[in-house]
């Protein structure tokens, strides 16, 4: 993030036009005194000298100050890895203020907003009460709805519409959700196999694969989480929800999730593992827990998103996202989270005393503290 340096900008465009400090301050009637408290920035120009220095110069305010409402992709992913290093390391409340800063410097820097919301959301289960939590999911929430409201991309505006609806439903507001969103599923047609013939047709063949990648990727993550989302739903029926379990497992391995995105697998198992122990299946629901810990303790870490040899053009896609292959939070939370998957969720207490859950935590718990 940058600051305001009025006066190195004085000095730089002062000196670049071979100007001396005696002459400047003669052009705009003050003493050489006051432009050289300027320049070590003991003091700074009353607010109405500054469109007269600007015009000196020929350069707008924002120049002159020295600030930039604005930050770069490659700004926004240095600001998120810092900041998210800051709330894993640092008292939360600090990390907090910090955000805000920057929050309050960029308002009107809709990426970089998504992506400060985004850190908020990710980070408010550490605020330290219930109560904070759901005061940063609320600010997260606002920061979206902004973020909607003012954007004049559409992609972004659509994103900030889902993580406004995501934040919608952690509140327990599900009636908003259908407002916003509307109650009929999307009916948009994935638009790559188009994009993919014009780029065969022209010969380039190499990005017509490169697209279709993309797309398959994108539409597999996608099946996945609906399948997940559909298995919470279907312990009414046993035998749907058994069958919704092979079927998610059967593409995770096809797919070789476990390799090329260990993240959404390990929620896939802990969906499975709460379906069995609702349905009262305490092995199978053991057996997911088992997957799930062998997994979480595997060298996945850091986690970044990647291709594999099946999905071998996806890089140059992964450089061109904000935050490119960062996850949202850093490792040791992350992994403090995998944990607490199976420590603090109420549905597996029937399993405390049950050896191999005790032997799975332990396990866990050892593996959060590695560094």
């Amino acid at each position: 993030m940058r600051e305001i340096h009025l006066g190195q900008v004085v000095i730089q465009n002062r000196r670049k036009r071979g100007i001396t400090q005696d002459e400047l301050a003669k052009h705009l009637g003050v003493s050489t005194a006051a432009v050289s408290k300027w320049e070590t920035e003991s003091t700074y120009p009353d607010i109405l000298m500054l469109p007269k220095i600007a015009a000196y110069f020929d350069i707008s305010l924002d120049e002159l100050m020295g600030y930039k409402p604005q930050m770069d992709s490659k700004e926004i992913l240095s600001w998120y890895r810092k900041m998210s290093e800051e709330f894993a390391n640092l008292p939360f409340s600090q990390a907090l203020t910090h955000c805000h800063e920057a929050i309050k410097n960029y308002y009107s820097c809709y990426p970089f907003l998504f992506q400060a919301a985004t850190l908020l959301l990710h980070y408010s289960t550490t605020a330290g009460s219930a109560e904070n939590s759901k005061m940063i999911i609320e600010e997260a929430l606002q920061i979206f709805q902004h973020v909607k409201n003012r954007t004049e991309d559409p992609t972004l505006g659509k994103e900030a519409l889902q993580m406004e609806a995501y934040c919608l439903l952690i509140l327990n507001r599900p009636a908003e959700v259908l407002q916003i969103l509307g109650e009929k599923p999307s009916t948009e047609i994935p638009i790559e196999p188009l994009m993919a013939s014009a780029h065969q047709m022209i010969g380039k063949t190499e990005e017509a694969k490169r697209v279709l990648q993309i797309g398959m990727y994108q539409q597999t993550l996608s099946l996945i989480s609906l399948l997940s989302s559909y298995i919470q739903l279907c312990t009414d029926n046993p035998e749907h929800f058994e069958e919704s379990c092979r079927r998610l497992k059967f593409i995770s391995e096809c797919f070789h999730l476990d390799e090329l995105h260990p993240g959404i697998l390990l929620s896939c198992y802990i969906n499975m593992a709460q379906g069995w122990t609702i349905l009262g299946k305490s092995e199978k629901a053991l057996d997911c827990l088992k997957a799930y810990t062998d997994l979480a303790i595997r060298k996945i870490y850091p986690l970044r998103l990647h291709g594999d040899a099946y999905f071998y053009l996806l890089d140059n896609w992964f450089e061109t996202m904000t935050l490119r292959t960062d996850p949202p939070r850093a490792d040791s939370v992350i992994r403090q989270s995998i944990t607490q998957a199976l420590t603090n969720n109420p549905i597996f207490t029937v399993f405390s005393t049950d050896a191999r859950f005790q032997a799975m935590t332990q396990q866990l718990r050892r593996h959060e503290e590695e560094k």
